[in-house]
């Protein structure tokens, strides 16, 4: 299994950088989780032919803005329907770009959370807390690849990361944030510990905080490898 990172940033892109976007590869099948502002191009620089499957964790458009570049490209393609996992909200959210076109002529819509079979992947989706519905991803295959799309802290979370190779977790660390909706650096560490999560990736970095320092923070709380997610870079899981 091997992972690209598309975009990393919460609530709106920094310069040279996307929104939450993760590409994910087992035997040849390609599956995109999240796809926020400016992770489409980055997509098909890496797959020109688009993906096999997308999954979209929750409606906030720093998650699923580029889901509509994407279903454009399929329309005006003629490609036939995609498999989209997703929340109820995120088509209600996108369709009004749309209002002509119904979005399920091009995608066929899978609810989450739930479980289901996606080419080589075990997909559970898993209901985390966040301001509208978000659905935390488990992707098991060869390896197991966790992901929380944005979350509070959850008992969930452990089950979501339990002895995953690779937890993929929100650290926003939002100035000021008093909703208990979003996670620190350092919570995101303490929950890969309690999961027992062999590597530990943070992502959804606040635009202008100190990803040394957010990683720092989760070392603190979590004696795996820490990674901060950054564009472009590529991940084994073996």
């Amino acid at each position: 299994m091997r992972l690209t990172v598309l975009g990393s940033c919460g609530a709106y892109p920094e310069p040279g950088r996307a929104c939450s976007g993760f590409a994910v590869e087992e035997s040849g099948y390609r599956l995109v989780l999240d796809l926020g502002y400016g992770t489409l191009p980055r997509l098909l620089d890496l797959w020109p032919a688009g993906p096999d499957a997308v999954v979209i964790t929750h409606e906030h458009p720093d998650h699923c803005a580029d889901l509509h570049g994407l279903f454009r490209m399929w329309h005006y393609g003629r490609r036939g329907r995609l498999p989209l996992y997703c929340p109820p909200g995120v088509l209600d959210r996108l369709q009004g770009l749309e209002p002509d076109v119904s979005l399920l002529e091009v995608f066929d819509v899978h609810p989450l959370p739930g479980v289901w079979e996606v080419g080589p992947f075990a997909l559970s989706g898993v209901d985390l807390p966040h301001f509208v519905p978000n659905a935390g991803v488990r992707l098991e295959a060869s390896r197991v690849l966790a992901y929380t799309g944005d979350t509070g802290p959850s008992p969930a979370l452990a089950a979501l990361g339990r002895d995953a190779d690779l937890f993929v977790v929100e650290a926003t660390d939002r100035p000021g944030d008093t909703s208990g909706l979003l996670m620190t650096s350092a919570a995101a560490g303490s929950w890969a510990r309690r999961a027992g999560a062999r590597r530990l990736m943070l992502t959804h970095f606040w635009p202008g905080n100190d990803r040394f320092a957010a990683v720092a923070a989760a070392r603190a709380t979590f004696s795996g490898e820490v990674v901060a997610a950054s564009e472009g870079d590529v991940y084994a899981l073996g």
